[in-house]
């Protein structure tokens, strides 16, 4: 089977992997970082904000049943574009909303959803839509964590509402 994979951040890690791990064709859903000056960071290091990383999600999905198109369409749903380095409390440039690319079609894609979307916002997007420069894994206590930790203060307050409110 082929697959695609594309990384993007929007926000906390844990609010993005719960919303993509309900959509149809995809596949896996990899929290994770992105895009910083450190190799290999620690949680501790990108949350602290100067480690240069996205907090951010790698979505790997079967194209034959769901497009690119669609996971960025699902991309401007799942949280909010136009606040710089911030979602919800979550704040700092490791929380900021980013779609990395890891090829040419990939960018023309992505910038050709975000000019779609724009006539969605009030305020004008503020996405980063840049190359993949390296992709970390997340420690395994990040990963599947809305599934694991359903009943966790945070998930009940902040990630189910968008979970209800998603439409995949």
């Amino acid at each position: 089977m082929k697959t695609e994979s594309i990384v993007v951040g929007g926000g906390c890690f844990w609010c993005t992997e719960a919303l993509y791990e309900k959509v149809p064709g995809i596949l896996t859903v990899e929290s994770g970082y992105a895009n910083g000056k450190i190799e290999n960071p620690t949680y501790e290091q990108v949350c602290s904000g100067s480690s240069g990383h996205a907090e951010v999600i790698k979505i790997t999905f079967d194209p034959a049943k769901t497009s690119l198109s669609r996971v960025l369409e699902l991309f401007w749903q799942a949280h909010d574009p136009t606040t710089l380095n911030r979602q919800g409390a979550d704040v700092g440039s490791q929380y900021r909303s980013i779609i990395a690319y890891s090829d040419e079609a990939q960018k023309k894609i992505a910038e050709e959803s975000k000019l779609k979307a724009a006539s969605l916002f009030k305020t004008p997007i503020v996405t980063e839509i840049t190359a993949l420069t390296k992709f970390y894994p997340a420690e395994m206590y990040h990963q599947d964590y809305y599934r694991l930790n359903p009943n966790q203060p945070y998930c009940q307050m902040v990630i189910k509402p968008k979970l209800d409110k998603f439409k995949p």
